[in-house]
């Protein structure tokens, strides 16, 4: 008798294995995705703190801290103690997002655009990292440091639009309020976006270069860059106070009048810390609240365009059939 040639079965991921044997809780979902969205803001802000406490070259090398160690040695003090504590981190956040990913994954039924959505902050992180390297090789160079915080940025945008879409189902989409409404709503995130850019260009040619040597700054007038900065600050407080009367005069659903209120509220904020870090010779401590509010006022931003529509969930029987696996990252 001939024995039948074996045969050989797909390879699971792990991450199919997992999903296999544990199913989060729409609760325990959402909390994974508010733990990557509230990290990727923790990095913006101690990534703030390197540069305004002069600790950007603390760590002198990349992926090491010096050329003969991986860690901080006593002889860099405070300032190698500060930036080598921003590099730690990175696992945090990296492990925030990883637990997304998991929770993401493995959710049922199964949702493949909020595990892209997942997967796409681990891409960023890994890419910041890079360019992080890169920012220190360069000597903290003014441009790519803009970069790196516009890329911490970009982080924000992706795990916020990540927390959000876990609360959500994933019928298409469909608008709570006239196009008119929405349309302002894409303008606020645009001059929003332009605000932070033009915030990268008052820091690259002001005063706090990240390191206490002579660090290349911005070739231009670091006062002219803030009032281009204030300009647009205003268009954006306009805008605000726009949404915030559109969306009464539509009778716009309570959540939505409320995140309107909520960013209205955050710019003016911002505004003022803006002002008085101005006028007061840009203390460190203004600029790092400033930094902060930057973030909240994204977060804000993009949680206001993402509550002018809504997706009911998908019934479990109209669902597409999870189907075989086989080795790959998504």
């Amino acid at each position: 008798m001939h024995k039948p040639p074996p045969t050989i079965g797909p390879v699971q991921t792990p991450l199919a294995y997992i999903a296999q044997r544990w199913t989060p809780s729409p609760r325990t979902l959402r909390r994974a995705a508010l733990s990557a969205l509230v990290m990727s803001v923790v990095i913006i802000v101690t990534g703030g703190a390197v540069r305004l406490t002069g600790s950007g070259l603390g760590c002198d090398t990349w992926p090491k801290c010096t050329d003969d160690s991986l860690f901080a040695t006593p002889e860099q003090g405070l300032h190698g103690a500060i930036e080598f504590g921003n590099r730690m981190l990175t696992y945090v956040l990296s492990a925030a997002v990883g637990w997304t990913i998991v929770a993401a994954r493995c959710v049922a039924p199964r949702r493949r655009g909020l595990s892209r959505l997942a997967w796409s902050q681990f891409w960023i992180v890994m890419g910041n990292a890079v360019l992080g390297g890169i920012t220190v090789w360069a000597g903290l160079n003014p441009w790519t440091v803009a970069g790196h915080f516009l890329l911490a940025t970009g982080l924000l945008t992706v795990t916020t639009l990540t927390w959000v879409r876990a609360g959500e189902g994933d019928a298409a989409p469909r608008p709570r309020v006239p196009r008119p409404v929405r349309r302002l709503s894409w303008a606020i995130v645009g001059v929003s976006a332009l605000l932070i850019a033009l915030g990268t260009s008052v820091t690259g040619s002001g005063k706090h270069a990240g390191d206490s040597s002579d660090v290349p700054r911005m070739p231009w007038d670091w006062t002219a860059a803030a009032h281009v900065h204030a300009i647009a600050a205003w268009l954006v407080c306009g805008l605000a106070v726009a949404m915030w009367l559109a969306a009464r005069v539509v009778d716009a659903p309570d959540d939505v009048r409320a995140r309107a209120r909520d960013l209205l509220l955050v710019v003016a904020a911002q505004g003022v810390i803006g002002y008085v870090q101005y006028f007061t010779g840009v203390p460190e401590l203004l600029v790092g609240v400033h930094m902060l509010g930057s973030a909240v006022m994204w977060v804000a931003v993009v949680r206001l365009a993402l509550s002018l529509r809504e997706r009911q969930v998908v019934p479990a029987a109209s669902a597409p059939a999870p189907s075989g696996e086989v080795l790959s990252p998504a």
